[in-house]
């Protein structure tokens, strides 16, 4: 079985790649790969040659959200949990996380970009919440991509669902920038070595500063908001959307 997330760690220049792996399906966030992005990150965590942990994805895609075929087989609550604990892994780790973001993302995948410090896109890149499109709310990601919005950029494409592309992230606040596809791994090779220079204490206590709003919210949200998803998820509304999708035998975009 092929691996779901692969670990790159540079110890000699302190930088650990994680990659997710699951191709064949978009890099949807299955239980299995979730768990296996947790361990990967606690390794990164509590490796001292570790200062920079840089996140990206193998295939077409960043990310096309929640594995929604688990939906036929049970509840979707491990998934939507696992979901809202590696947004809280993200963000309370004391090394900078960067973000490098291609291709489409989806969801649950824009809860990973957004619980980033630093998440680096292509212009070409392209990204919806369409959730409402599903019954479903974008609860769970809710915890850090609201933060990240604009109150007028939330407003429309959490209620519309429509796809916007990397510049656009940019400007709203979800990416820190964009750039061509071609000079992706520059401007992500870039930043890395901008936050190299900064010193471990430093690093760890400026991260600490930086992320104290989103930290309050997670801990004072996110059970609300994982119960929140995984009611709609079950829904009936919901359940003959996500069949209706399944049905066509493909993982969709829109996943929450």
């Amino acid at each position: 079985m092929s691996e779901l997330v692969l670990s790159s760690p540079d110890r000699d220049r302190g930088v650990a790649t994680l990659t997710l792996n699951s191709v064949a399906n978009r890099n949807a966030l299955s239980s299995g790969l979730l768990e296996e992005l947790l361990r990967l990150l606690e390794q990164a965590e509590d490796d001292d040659s570790i200062r920079v942990v840089v996140l990206r994805a193998n295939g077409p895609s960043f990310c096309s959200g929640a594995d929604l075929a688990a939906a036929r087989s049970g509840s979707m609550a491990p998934i939507v949990r696992g979901i809202v604990e590696v947004q809280r892994r993200i963000v309370t780790m004391s090394k900078p996380v960067v973000a490098r973001v291609h291709g489409s993302v989806r969801a649950g995948g824009l809860g990973m970009v957004a619980a980033a410090d630093i998440a680096v896109g292509s212009t070409e890149s392209s990204y919806a919440l369409t959730e409402v499109r599903l019954g479903l709310a974008a609860a769970s990601i809710s915890l850090t991509v609201l933060p990240r919005l604009t109150d007028r950029a939330a407003s429309y494409h959490l209620l519309s669902g429509r796809a916007f592309d990397g510049a656009a992230a940019a400007r709203m606040g979800l990416l820190t920038c964009a750039v061509p596809e071609a000079e992706l791994d520059a401007a992500v090779e870039s930043v890395v070595s901008d936050v190299l220079k900064g010193d471990p204490q430093g690093l760890r206590e400026t991260k600490t500063l930086l992320t104290a709003p989103l930290r309050s919210r997670l801990d004072e949200l996110g059970q609300d908001m994982i119960d929140l998803s995984a009611e709609l998820f079950a829904s009936p509304r919901a359940r003959r959307a996500i069949e209706a999708v399944l049905s066509r035998g493909r993982q969709p975009r829109p996943l929450a």
